[in-house]
């Protein structure tokens, strides 16, 4: 019965994306969809745009492992990049009429400064699509008894069905039903369980109370640490795509604002029903804790509570999971056809060519995560990685860009290659104590300012409000 269900879930998942692309008639509608989605719409895109299995199944692993200090990353980092993008980039980038956020450095800073920074925008989510990819994987293998690997395919095959036939609109449609199912499956498995523990105040009074431990010692290579944690997601998300297209996909800058703002109240306040539940799976069920902890609440699940809860909760880690993977795959596959191969050739494309070139690139980033998502299967280490790249190289161009108006062209290359460089440097080749993320941040910023006040010539246009790719 659970396993029918699931097929069902898939099946229906695959009709609503192919109704969805009725809508889809230019690759506008396939990146953005239109820029035409209510708030509801758009909060839970945005709300879905981290809710996949880092959430779910990462951070409850580390929440048992470490407590709060080590979910720093996820959720508290990543509800506050959506804070920061509603507060200082929403509403800039909406009146600027981009397809990508590719185009920005495009129009900003000519088309050299568009080619780096989309090589450094596109390869960093195959990683984050290969985490989703693993954590589906792992849900048919408790389930079904299927190797992860097997799992992983069938998953793929999925997802990148309707993400290539609907694009945006299929994602945006599919995130609002699949966040809905998200809230009510954890909702209904943290009240059951919360019962059978005795209640909410009982099983947070069972807790050891370093594991709610949120600040750090006053040391300065915890504090590093801990700020590094904050800025993972919370910056280096900020300049990513799917962020940007979720939120561009809107009706207006003041729908993409209020958005970011409510998918953030949304996220924070969501996420914390996984490390609740993982805090009653420890205390009515130890032994599921122990081994893999990325599998304790799928294996506490099948073991301890009744079918309709199953169906609840298997559906919920499948919306999650497949909303998020979904916006990872086109992400990527939007900034590879706009800003890498369309200004490669030497024709003009029609809009239906680019339109086949952006799904083409979709089977492309799909393909390659699910290589990855075979041979590795540590999905916080995978989102993290993920992260990392766009903070250090893309960060400081984009804030300065907006923000700065001598930020020159030279500024802006300097910095994506030399906070790459230092970043590389950092991790591999010196040992400074700390994460290497802080040193090539901090290096990506000096360079732009350096670079922008020693070249000050621009390749690009002045920003503005009507600027257009």
């Amino acid at each position: 019965m659970l396993l029918g269900s699931i097929i069902l879930y898939l099946i229906a998942t695959v009709l609503v994306g192919y109704w969805a692309a009725r809508r889809v008639k230019t690759s506008g509608d396939f990146m953005l969809a239109g820029r035409s989605l209510p708030v509801l719409l758009s909060s839970a895109a945005l709300f879905a745009t981290w809710f996949g299995s880092e959430t779910v199944f990462g951070a409850s692993s580390e929440f048992l492992k470490g407590g709060l200090y080590s979910v720093i990353e996820d959720p508290f980092g990543a509800a506050l990049c959506l804070v920061l993008f509603g507060l200082f980039f929403a509403r800039k980038l909406y009146n600027m009429n981009l397809l990508t956020l590719g185009d920005f450095f495009k129009v900003r800073f000519g088309a050299r400064a568009e080619l780096i920074a989309s090589i450094f925008l596109a390869p960093p989510y195959a990683g984050y699509i290969a985490a989703q990819l693993v954590a589906m994987g792992l849900i048919l293998h408790v389930v079904t008894g299927l190797a992860v690997w097997q799992g992983v395919l069938i998953s793929a095959g999925v997802v990148t069905f309707y993400t290539y036939v609907g694009g945006m609109w299929a994602i945006s449609i599919t995130d609002f039903i699949q966040s809905i199912i998200i809230i009510l499956g954890l909702l209904v498995l943290a009240v059951v369980l919360s019962d059978k523990a005795g209640g909410v105040m009982k099983v947070i009074h069972d807790v050891r109370p370093e594991n709610f431990r949120f600040l750090p010692a006053p040391e300065w290579k915890e504090v590093t640490s801990y700020l590094a944690a904050w800025s993972v997601l919370g910056l280096g998300s900020i300049p990513s795509q799917d962020v940007f297209q979720r939120a561009m996909s809107s009706g207006s800058a003041r729908t993409a604002v209020r958005s970011c703002y409510y998918a953030a109240i949304l996220y924070l306040t969501v996420a914390m029903l996984p490390l609740f539940i993982s805090l009653c799976t420890r205390q009515l069920y130890p032994d599921f804790v122990n081994g893999d902890t990325q599998l304790s609440l799928p294996n506490m699940v099948l073991s301890h509570t009744s079918l309709g809860i199953q169906v609840l909760f298997f559906g919920s880690l499948l919306s999650a999971i497949m909303s998020t993977t979904s916006s990872a795959i086109l992400a990527p596959a939007a900034i590879f056809s706009e800003n890498l191969i369309r200004p490669l050739m030497k024709t003009k494309l029609s809009d239906e060519r680019m339109l086949l070139l952006t799904r083409l690139s979709v089977l492309l980033f799909s393909g390659v995560a699910t290589v990855m998502a075979c041979m590795r299967s540590n999905i916080y280490d995978l989102v993290g990685e993920s992260s990392i790249l766009s903070l250090v190289t893309l960060f400081a161009a984009l804030v300065l860009g907006l923000y700065w108006k001598k930020a020159s062209s030279a500024g802006a290359i300097l910095s994506m290659v030399a906070g790459c460089l230092a970043w590389i440097v950092f991790e591999f080749v010196i040992a400074t104590g700390m994460p290497a993320l802080v040193p090539a941040t901090l290096i990506s910023i000096i360079s732009m300012v350096l670079g922008s006040l020693f070249w000050p010539g621009n390749g690009g246009s002045q920003l503005s409000a009507s600027s257009k790719p």
